[in-house]
């Protein structure tokens, strides 16, 4: 190993047990906002469109009589459940779409006022 690469080896090993600077740069406040508007679309999305494969896999598990084979009546009963979580998983990522388009609609002044101050430092 060259003497320059053993010194880049010495500061990144250095710079990892280091603190770190607890303050806050205009580079991660812009990271906080854009979290702060794609997040929460992300989680009613995925957790809306985990329910609704639940659900259809209920459905299913009845329409296949894998569920209560005894029972004739859960056939119809079934398919109809099943329906609501095929519909459930369809609107989910509609559903993002639109929280996104909310939330991006209320950050977005100042997510483009932080990303001009660091465009133009």
């Amino acid at each position: 190993m060259t003497n320059k690469n053993e010194k880049q080896v010495a500061e990144k090993i250095k710079s990892y047990y280091s603190e770190k600077s607890t303050e806050k740069t205009k580079l991660d406040e812009l990271k906080e906002l854009d979290k702060k508007v794609k997040n929460p679309a992300k989680v009613v999305a995925y957790t809306y469109g985990s329910i609704g494969t639940l659900v259809l896999g209920t459905g299913m598990s009845l329409a296949m009589k894998i569920i209560g084979a005894s029972v004739a009546a859960l056939m119809p009963i079934g398919i109809v459940i099943g329906l609501i979580g095929i519909g459930m998983v369809s609107s989910a990522y509609p559903m993002f779409h639109a929280i996104l388009s909310k939330r991006k609609a209320k950050y977005s002044k100042e997510i483009i006022a932080k990303s001009n101050e660091l465009l133009n430092d």
